[in-house]
């Protein structure tokens, strides 16, 4: 989606130091509010919009976009309710435009924003591929997380869960099923990519992160609240087992 042109005009919103000036008040205090449910939320908890060219709402998923924003609570349903009640229009305090393909468009932002941060992580040397290899890394403890393509054999999932159960026991490290294996190929510029390690490294983390945002997103229940993940090898565990973190203990 395209929201600045490439000759470097800015989103509607004002002067520079007008935007900059608006763009600080919005960040300074420490939650937002949600124009469907009307909660206040941590920022993380929330995803940003703005008004783009021709009036278009376009997600602001790193909240650094220029102009008036507003927020909604990191849901799919919730960005499908605020379409549905012309929220936007009411937040934005005009003719805001927001198709009806906004919450997929939103989903298909988050699942790239993943994938790009996976391949950093792999640039990095944090991602370890290939069964037998993945079974060593386990062993060696040292991993943040496990990465199984969502078309991969049962049975591949369940030997690794066994394994990563032996190894930490009843909190493991989370596995991420939220990717096709083609796109992991894609992203990590391999073949065939199925299983993945995740060491326990800053990169591993960040990408961690973004899937659990990808996975409540595409949750149902809004009585989930989403919640830090503890990454560490030693006491981490999965939070949305039904959306593709799986705690270590499944098998």
């Amino acid at each position: 989606m395209l929201v600045q042109a490439q000759d470097g005009t800015v989103l509607a919103g004002g002067s520079d130091s007008a935007t900059r000036r608006r763009m600080r008040a919005e960040h300074d205090g420490p939650e937002r509010m949600c124009i469907v449910t009307r909660e206040r939320r941590a920022p993380e908890e929330l995803i940003r919009f703005v008004l783009g060219p021709e009036g278009t709402v376009v997600p602001d998923l790193k909240a650094r976009l220029p102009g008036r924003g507003v927020w909604v609570t990191g849901r799919a349903k919730l960005v499908e309710d605020a379409v549905r009640r012309r929220a936007f229009s009411r937040g934005l305090k005009t003719g805001a435009k927001a198709a009806a393909t906004l919450p997929a468009e939103v989903d298909a932002l988050l699942e790239r924003d993943c994938l790009q941060s996976l391949s950093l992580a792999n640039k990095a040397g944090a991602v370890v591929t290939g069964f037998t290899k993945v079974e060593t890394a386990i062993d060696s403890g040292g991993i943040a997380g496990l990465l199984h393509a969502s078309d991969a054999s049962a049975d591949g999932m369940r030997k690794l869960a066994q394994a990563l159960r032996r190894k930490f026991g009843a909190a493991g490290p989370p596995q991420i099923n939220l990717f096709a294996s083609s796109q992991l190929d894609l992203a990590l510029g391999r073949a065939n990519v199925v299983h993945a390690a995740l060491k326990a490294e800053p990169a591993s983390r960040a990408f961690l992160a973004r899937c659990r945002r990808l996975a409540v997103y595409r949750s149902t229940s809004l009585a989930d609240e989403p919640q830090e993940m503890n990454l560490s090898p030693e006491t981490s565990s999965g939070a949305v087992d039904d959306q593709g973190l799986r705690p270590g203990t499944q098998e």
